[in-house]
């Protein structure tokens, strides 16, 4: 037999989890006064002896206290115990986590009814720990997406796990920059709030350039400049045959080399992903001036396959007066007594340069999705975001605070840190190429004899079509039956 819905029930829960959830994420702070109970009667549809009712068991869980004469207030929390503790994932190779403590701490003292535990994860492995731990019923409530792990969920086909939360206060084009939405947008829907981003720039060490006669105001237009400053920055000091000083480090990151692609108009995948495109001439040409700057010009380190961060490490000791890289890798320079300061990427056929990010990305079945969605508030807002510029060279998402110079600070930033405003215009995100991330992964790895000078060019591209088109052909092949 078939039951009834049992309206009153409804009500009467709706009630007591959205007076609970006020109060548990800050909206009703310590001390302040609920609405009447005659009130509360008439706006949830049910009986004022219904409201006493739940008013009790909130009572009994100590997050209000009756006054006679006067109504129910929020009471402060037991101070041996918080009644809601929030899972903040993180992972633990990010330059922001000493500023995201600061900012979890500034978020507890304004609901006190809220602790954040801080889950540090490594980086290696990220994406699957966390999508294990939501299986397992132990999921973060929130947890940081780079641009890297939107690809990774994406793939994974698990995006309906998140929520999609964006706080109102993000708009863009009016509080926030447009490009960064991108990165974490599926077709028309956000699976993550914007938190932090960089552009790829360039890095220079004033010293060197002084020493060589060049300039902050030395222009970069074209990749024909780069070469003529990176040449006048490699020098052999003690004629032995061996160079002391190169110019400029060539990475073979995936968060670096390509902007060369994008630069030359590249394109490795086709927009409807029908076939690898490859062996254009534009991709060849652009990894010909990446090759010929270690093995022709020899203005480069010879790469190596041994760190991801190769160029950065040799910059901070000098070595190097070039690299590219980002805004967060920039916090690792302030212990370090180089003179530095950020220069625009050159373009070639047109300007380009790939767009990095980072994102808050809320749980779908966050048992405290309110207080989860206060977390992602605060931590987008200006008080957060304000400690994320004070404190370190990250931009913030918000424009208001990432283009505050009155919160730059000559220990931490450079003298140009606002060249990010000029580049954006031109930023991408690396999944604008069209490829998915296990396909990244495989081009990383292809184009090894590519970097070690053991094929050319055009070899390389060529069989990277070829694998790439063998894929896509497999994936259209109907199953056997």
């Amino acid at each position: 037999m078939l039951r009834r819905r049992n309206n009153f029930q409804e009500r009467y829960d709706l009630f007591l989890q959205e007076l609970r959830d006020e109060i548990v994420s800050g909206n009703l702070q310590p001390g302040e006064y609920i609405l009447p109970e005659n009130t509360l009667s008439v706006k949830y549809e049910i009986s004022r002896v219904s409201i006493r009712k739940a008013l009790t068991e909130l009572v009994e869980e100590g997050l209000i206290e009756k006054i006679a004469g006067k109504g129910n207030r929020v009471k402060p929390p037991d101070l041996d115990r918080a009644p809601v503790t929030l899972r903040l994932a993180w992972f633990s190779s990010s330059y922001e986590i000493d500023i995201v403590r600061r900012i979890l701490s500034a978020f507890e003292q304004k609901h006190p009814f809220v602790k954040v535990e801080l889950l540090l994860l490594p980086e290696n492995g990220y994406t699957e720990s966390l999508i294990r731990s939501m299986d397992q019923g132990q999921g973060p409530d929130v947890f940081m997406m780079s641009d890297l792990h939107f690809r990774e969920w994406v793939e994974a086909g698990r995006t309906d796990e998140l929520s999609g939360y964006v706080p109102k206060g993000l708009r863009p084009g009016e509080t926030c920059y447009d490009q960064v939405f991108d990165l974490f947008r599926q077709e028309d829907r956000l699976i993550a709030a914007p938190f932090i981003f960089s552009p790829v720039v360039i890095c220079f060490n004033r010293s060197i350039f002084r020493a060589n006669g060049l300039s902050e105001k030395t222009p970069l237009q074209d990749w024909a400049d780069l070469l003529r400053v990176a040449k006048a920055c490699t020098h052999d000091h003690n004629g032995d045959g061996l160079i002391e000083q190169y110019g400029f480090c060539f990475s073979s990151s995936t968060n670096r080399w390509p902007v060369f692609l994008l630069q030359n108009d590249g394109e490795i995948m086709a927009a409807d992903r029908s076939r690898c495109t490859m062996a254009r001439p534009e991709n060849i040409e652009a990894l010909e001036y990446c090759t010929s700057l270690m093995y022709k010009h020899q203005v480069s380190p010879i790469y190596s396959h041994g760190s991801s961060h190769l160029a950065e490490s040799l910059f901070m000791k000098e070595r190097v007066a070039m690299i590219l890289t980002t805004y967060y890798f920039m916090n690792e320079f302030r212990d370090h007594s180089i003179e530095w300061d950020v220069l625009s990427v050159p373009g070639q056929r047109k300007q380009a340069t790939l767009l990095l990010g980072g994102g808050l990305a809320v749980h779908a079945r966050s048992g405290h999705s309110r207080a989860a969605q206060q977390l992602v508030d605060f931590m987008t807002g200006v008080e957060a975001q304000t400690l994320l510029k004070k404190h370190g060279c990250t931009i913030p998402v918000l424009r208001s605070v990432a283009e505050d110079d009155s919160l730059l600070n000559p220990e931490i930033h450079p003298r140009h840190y606002n060249r990010f405003v000029d580049v954006l215009p031109y930023a991408r995100p690396l999944h604008s190429l069209n490829l998915e991330q296990h396909e990244i992964h495989t081009l990383f790895d292809e184009l090894n004899l590519l970097w070690a000078s053991m094929e050319s060019p055009e070899e390389t591209c060529r069989r990277i079509e070829e694998t790439f088109n063998r894929g896509l052909k497999e994936k259209q092949q109907p199953l056997s039956t």
